[in-house]
């Protein structure tokens, strides 16, 4: 974990105990690359050490499979899925990314085939993913609008905004939409708390729910930590990762009050517990520091060390 790793956890695992609720640990690793048992134990042990318990789990993505297929079975008999055979480099050719996460519009290219066309390039063995058609421009299903608890309403326009949704990639792997969508659905998620970045997959997962039959959860966006040149901070860049931290830091209290400082819930240098630190939490926190944390010497000098730098 990352330094914006154990922020986001943080702040997932304070709201849930300050309303009594029960903390899901699950290891969203459904890419065959990442379904590594080493990086999950690090994880978890790592989470340990900041404090932040749970009542269920570890539960794998990777145990998942007959879930999805049974959502994706679902979708399939309403007529909601068709084979896309765009590449990367095409869809990138094709649409300008949306400004909210950098994802491109989906510009329907695959959805205007007729059956066959579909049927000769199936047939020529063409690789192919799976989306989800979303309604059509100016029908009222496609706008989807929810409430998040920091960053309040929010609204997006399915077809203008996102096009088609992504839901089985070319590679076979279960896309990220569909599984946490039907994962939240089956765990009985009712608050999902993750970082700002994702603000934007929101109105789609919601479109997921309602076509599945699952309840809708409430949302809590929590704000990016970025290095000073505004790049989001990152495991494949090892930016301040917990190994290097609880190297020399004594314990997690100085790395938690520094985290919960950021966003007003304990005073610069106060160095508390996670427990402490549950009756000061309440959403409109966040709401009131709504602005990606800037993580510099200067934001990390109350730590010291050795480490008080992004690589």
């Amino acid at each position: 974990m990352h330094l914006g790793n154990a922020f986001s956890a943080l702040i997932g695992w304070l709201a849930v105990r300050a309303a009594g609720g029960r903390m899901v640990l699950r290891i969203d690793d459904l890419d065959p690359r990442t379904q590594r048992p080493e990086v999950a134990a690090q994880l978890i042990d790592d989470l340990a050490w900041l404090g932040l318990d749970w009542d269920e789990g570890p539960l794998y993505q990777h145990d998942h499979g007959e879930a999805y297929a049974r959502a994706l079975a679902s979708l399939d008999a309403r007529g909601l899925l068709y084979p896309c055979f765009c590449t990367r480099r095409e869809l990138h050719a094709a649409s300008a990314p949306h400004a909210s996460d950098g994802t491109y519009v989906y510009p329907g290219t695959c959805r205007r085939f007729s059956s066959e066309e579909r049927a000769a390039r199936l047939a020529e063995g063409r690789p192919h993913g799976l989306r989800l058609r979303v309604p059509d421009a100016g029908s009222p299903n496609a706008v989807i609008e929810f409430e998040d608890e920091a960053y309040g309403r929010e609204r997006q326009d399915l077809a203008r905004e996102v096009g088609d949704i992504l839901v089985v990639r070319s590679d076979g792997v279960v896309a990220y939409q569909l599984a946490c969508v039907v994962d939240d659905g089956m765990e009985g998620v009712s608050l999902v708390v993750r970082g700002r970045d994702l603000l934007g997959s929101t109105a789609r997962q919601i479109y997921l729910q309602r076509l599945l039959g699952f309840t809708e959860p409430r949302y809590l966006h929590v704000p990016m930590l970025v290095a000073p040149d505004g790049r989001r901070l990152s495991k494949r860049e090892r930016d301040l990762d917990l190994g290097a931290l609880r190297a020399w830091l004594p314990g997690p209290e100085p790395l938690l009050g520094l985290l919960a400082s950021a966003v007003g819930l304990a005073e610069p240098g106060e160095a508390l517990g996670a427990d402490a630190l549950v009756g000061r939490f309440s959403p409109g926190a966040l709401a009131a520091h709504r602005e990606d944390i800037v993580v510099d010497e200067r934001f990390l000098a109350t730590l010291g060390g050795p480490s008080s730098s992004i690589g």
